[in-house]
């Protein structure tokens, strides 16, 4: 092929649908990534109030592993805490999770502080061994009032980058019921005018065109969510109906849909626009018309989907024309929406891409068929 137009979907903009429930208070702080950001801030803390404490000239390894040891264990069994409190905390405002995250930090810094303190005196403490165990009062409010200030940035980071994902999940929604919702007004007075020309001639065929745009209808006001593939290729099927009633023999469509697992499922009304956009801009300005091809595989774990439609022959427009380059720029928007609901559900393992031969265009399709995360 002599052009290739391809975006990797990681690049696109948007999060995953599924990242995070939108009520909640903080991310997940289970996640392995996570984890591993908090050990690694901890270790930081930690080397930061031991070089504090006692500067660099006496700096002393076994000092910084005994505050390592109290840093760890005090962000670690929080994270523990406040991910095992997540679903609890789903039903409350911001503001107590908030107030209750805060204390059960300072309440796990406070003894944690106290039995650090008594495992010292038992085990290190040997010139004093009758004396009795009293905590390091100081001590301790040093310890709470460092965590106090810690926890308070701590959350409110977490807080910060939960609004986001959450104002993030909003628009990607938003922009993925814009194009679900999107059929095009001609198509809508078209459909109308095949049904009023055929009630008197073909009342049979009128009435099978109003039962295709009610599915097609019915479908772009639902939910986004994932359907059956043979739910979204039946909704195809609907659609190239009402359009070969209009264009007759000028729409020639050719299906080869290899056996599908029972499980396989698509984000709703993706294909859908694709097709429409093939009889938009490559069938109906052909006098001919053509053919439009869609071939469905899958390998392992992933579903391939190609579509193919003619391309007509581009002639040079001149100034006063330029308008009629806007169906070609909606074109570029469905389809960098659609990359879009592809990154929403299936992540980096999905993959979209536009080829143009001499006279063909072609879409590619593929996104796993387990990897939906849960």
């Amino acid at each position: 092929m002599s052009a290739t137009q391809e975006k990797p979907l990681s690049q696109s903009l948007g999060p995953r649908l599924d990242a995070g429930n939108s009520a909640d208070f903080l991310p997940n702080l289970c996640q392995s990534q996570v984890v591993f950001m908090l050990v690694l801030v901890a270790e930081l803390i930690a080397l930061l109030l031991t070089i504090a404490s006692e500067g660099l000239q006496h700096f002393r390894w076994e000092n910084l592993a005994v505050t390592s040891f109290y840093v760890q264990w005090i962000v670690l069994l929080s994270a523990l805490c406040l991910c095992q409190l997540r679903p609890v905390m789903r039903g409350w405002s911001w503001g107590k999770a908030g107030l209750v995250s805060y204390l059960l930090i300072l309440t796990l810094t406070l003894l944690l502080s106290i039995i650090g303190q008594w495992l010292l005196y038992r085990f290190f403490d040997n010139t004093l061994e009758a004396r009795p165990f009293h905590p390091n009062y100081w001590r301790l409010v040093e310890n709470l009032l460092m965590a106090a200030i810690l926890a308070g940035i701590f959350l409110r980071y977490f807080y910060l980058q939960q609004q986001l994902r959450y104002q993030q999940q909003v628009e990607l929604h938003a922009r993925i019921q814009a194009l679900q919702s999107r059929i095009r007004p001609h198509f809508l007075f078209n459909s109308m005018n095949s049904i009023a020309s055929l009630i008197s001639i073909d009342p049979v065929a009128a009435e099978r065109v109003v039962e295709n745009l009610a599915e097609l209808f019915r479908a772009s006001l639902a939910e986004p969510s994932l359907i059956p593939l043979e739910k979204e290729l039946a909704l195809c099927r609907h659609y190239l109906d009402i359009e070969k009633l209009r264009l007759g023999d000028r729409l020639q469509v050719e299906w080869q849909v290899e056996e599908l697992p029972p499980d396989v499922e698509i984000p709703s009304l993706l294909l859908q626009p694709l097709l429409e956009n093939a009889v938009f801009h490559g069938i109906e300005p052909l006098p001919n018309g053509g053919c439009l091809s869609l071939f469905v595989s899958h390998k392992k774990d992933f579903v391939s989907i190609r579509i193919t439609n003619p391309l007509p022959i581009i002639q040079p427009r001149s100034a006063g024309q330029q308008e009629e380059e806007k169906p070609g720029r909606h074109n570029r928007m469905a389809r960098d929406n659609i990359r879009r609901r592809l990154q929403a559900h299936y992540g980096s393992a999905a993959r979209f891409s536009t080829a143009v031969d001499a006279d063909t265009f072609t879409t590619l399709i593929s996104y796993p068929i387990t990897a939906r995360k849960g």
